[in-house]
Order: C-alpha cells, then sequence, then structure tokens
C-alpha cells in the first residue's frame, strides 16, 4: 500500500481535518481531532488501522508516530465508512487503494452495507450438521479484530467482562464476530463493556433454562431423539431472544411516556 503522505484523495474522502500549515501531530493530537466527529475512537483503535496497515505514520528517531494532514484524512475516511456503510476492513483498504491511484469509489447506501453485513453473517452463522462446517468455524484474534473493527485494548476488556471468551486454542467461535460487532455499535451510543455485564448475566441465565429442557433429549440412548435436542434448543433460543426483544420494547415504552 502507497505510504499515507500521498493521502487518498477523491471518492468522499474528508479534507480539513488536519491543520493546513503542514505540521505533524503527536498520536494523542490526531486523537483530539477525530473525537470530534467519532467520540468513540480510541488511541489503541488507531493502533489497530496503523497495524492493518490502513495509515502509515512517519517515526521519529526516537520511535514516536508523528501523523500529517493526509494521514488524519486517511483515518476520518476509515472510521466514516466504518460507522455509515458498515464496511469490513478488508473492503476499506481495496477502497483506499483505489483512492491512491485516483479512481473514483462507489460507496453503498447504510441500510445496503447492513443488509449485505447481516445476510453475510447469518450465512456463516447458520447451523451446520458438517462439524467442519461454519458453525465450528474457529477465528484467530487477528481475525476477529479485522473482522468487528475493534482494538487489541477493546479485546481485552471484552474478555476482561466475560462478554467474548477465547478457547484453550486461542481461538474464538463464529458467533464471537456478531457479539462483538454489536458491542461496537452499541459503543457509539456511549454503552460500554462494563455495562453490558448485565446483558452477558441475562444470556447465560437463558442459556441455563434451555440447557435444563434438553439436557435429558441429549442423554437419550435414540440417536434421533439427541438430534431432535439441538432442533430443539436453536427453536427455544430463537423464541427466548424474541421474548427478551418484546420484553426491552415493552419496558421502554413504559419507561418513555
Amino acid at each position: 500500500m502507497p505510504r499515507t503522505s500521498g493521502g487518498a484523495g477523491g471518492g468522499g474522502a474528508p479534507g480539513g481535518t488536519a491543520g493546513s500549515d503542514g505540521a505533524l501531530l503527536s498520536i494523542g493530537a490526531v486523537l483530539s481531532r477525530l473525537r470530534d466527529e467519532f467520540p468513540e475512537v480510541t488511541i489503541s483503535k488507531i493502533r489497530f488501522l496503523e497495524a492493518e496497515g490502513l495509515v502509515e505514520p512517519q517515526r521519529t528517531p526516537s520511535g514516536y508516530r508523528k501523523f500529517g494532514a493526509k494521514d488524519v484524512e486517511r483515518l476520518a475516511y476509515v472510521l466514516r465508512v466504518q460507522r455509515d456503510h458498515y464496511l469490513p476492513l478488508r473492503v476499506i483498504r481495496e477502497h483506499l487503494d483505489a483512492l491512491d491511484r485516483g479512481e473514483q469509489v462507489a460507496l453503498p447506501g447504510p441500510a445496503e452495507s447492513r443488509e449485505g453485513l447481516d445476510g453475510s453473517l447469518e450465512a456463516l452463522l447458520e447451523p451446520s450438521a458438517d462439524p467442519g462446517g461454519p458453525s465450528h468455524l474457529r477465528l484467530g484474534r487477528a481475525e476477529l479484530l479485522a473482522a468487528t473493527g475493534a482494538g487489541e485494548a477493546e479485546l481485552d476488556q471484552w474478555e476482561s467482562y466475560g462478554l467474548v471468551e477465547v478457547g484453550g486454542d486461542g481461538g474464538y467461535d463464529a458467533e464471537t464476530v456478531g457479539i462483538g460487532r454489536l458491542i461496537v455499535d452499541l459503543g457509539r451510543f456511549g454503552l460500554e463493556p462494563r455495562h453490558l455485564r448485565a446483558v452477558k448475566a441475562a444470556a447465560d441465565r437463558e442459556a441455563g433454562l434451555v440447557e435444563q429442557i434438553v439436557a435429558p433429549l441429549r442423554k437419550h440412548r435414540n440417536p434421533q431423539t439427541r438430534a431432535h435436542a439441538e432442533v430443539t434448543a436453536r427453536e427455544l433460543a430463537s423464541l427466548s431472544v424474541r421474548l427478551h426483544a418484546a420484553m426491552v420494547q415493552s419496558a421502554l415504552r413504559v419507561r418513555l411516556r
């Protein structure tokens, strides 16, 4: 990827984000400038985007990062299309490469890109009878970070509050991608991982209820009965989610009167 000193011009890339005097900025100064539009951005997020090759700031002899105006514009572009169009980093990187070549980039509408994201995620998480199928997919840490757009520090927080769990093999279930994206979306409204502990506790209780119901079926000698336990568990989980959503909406109607 070309260095960001060349900039990602055109295609909706923001302008005027950094000063026009050509002065280089520290990562803290960049954070201050970006937070006017992206209050949820963190230094760890900027470092993550750098690690993913989306921005390449200069380095001083002592190793400090120094960002130019084009670097800040590039970061703002990445954050904006993540927020407004839900594009994965792989696609954003392709857009930036095209912009570096002077090409125009067409962005999907927010609803279109959200539907595409949800559709692909739904297909990924669709239960499969094949042990090697999508429902048994394992992701590494770097893959999870790229899929959710989170930073290392953010993932550490998710794990510390029990919102996601890393397996003994150091990998994550495919469902963790959906959980991570939802946590990121909620974070845009100011909800931090510590606020979501109650949600995780409620989910664990609901899972426990489902487990109590299907446990006798799973222990049955008849393989068809054991298979029916999996179907029953998925149906109960779907009903539980719908009930939870309906109750939240009902509670909100009462509180927002």
